[in-house]
């Protein structure tokens, strides 16, 4: 657990009303607890339809959780994310995926070629800000990812610098196991 005090105040679930109540119902349905992030999202009822929507289109995309999970720390151990690492670390676990799998898709890395070439791309699209060349879509491509997954993948990494973002910029404290961070090469 994170003793920083964030800089927006998380909204009480026993709190809210409206939309904000039911996407927080949802949430914690769904986490069996709200987290902090949700919580402090929530304070804009557009931006937390935004991420608990994208969450949800992506939880029922063609990328499987277990490598979204993957991609997610390889981000968050990239844009040194702190609450992102720790929570994907531990639904990576649920999804199935290694400790030891999980520590390299921190390093940005995978034993599986598949696997390994989505962190590849992934975080080719958070370093380039958007902009790869050409041949990272093609060896993406050649990992064998279709047109659809490809756009896919970029939406988790869009997703991943949200969340990111969320928590570094209002300091979320994590409610979540912390997870260090590792080497990126």
């Amino acid at each position: 657990m994170s003793t920083s005090t964030a800089r927006i105040a998380p909204v009480d679930r026993a709190e809210a009303t409206g939309d904000t109540r039911a996407m927080l119902d949802e949430i914690h349905g769904a986490f069996g607890t709200t987290p902090a992030m949700f919580a402090t999202v929530a304070r804009s009822p557009a931006a937390l339809a935004s991420m608990w929507g994208s969450f949800k289109a992506l939880g029922g995309g063609r990328i499987p959780a277990s490598l979204g999970e993957q991609i997610a720390v390889a981000i968050a151990n990239y844009d040194r994310c702190t609450y992102c690492l720790s929570a994907h670390t531990l639904l990576g676990r649920g999804a199935g995926v290694s400790d030891d799998a999980m520590a390299e898709a921190r390093a940005g890395r995978s034993d599986d070629p598949r696997t390994a070439a989505a962190l590849t791309f992934a975080l080719a699209v958070v370093e380039g800000r958007g902009s790869v060349p050409a041949d990272a879509v093609e060896a993406v491509r050649a990992a064998g990812f279709d047109d659809e997954e490809i756009v896919e993948l970029v939406a988790h990494v869009a997703l991943n610098l949200f969340t990111n973002y969320v928590n570094v910029a209002l300091d979320v404290p994590v409610d979540f196991p912390v997870v260090p961070f590792a080497d990126k090469g």
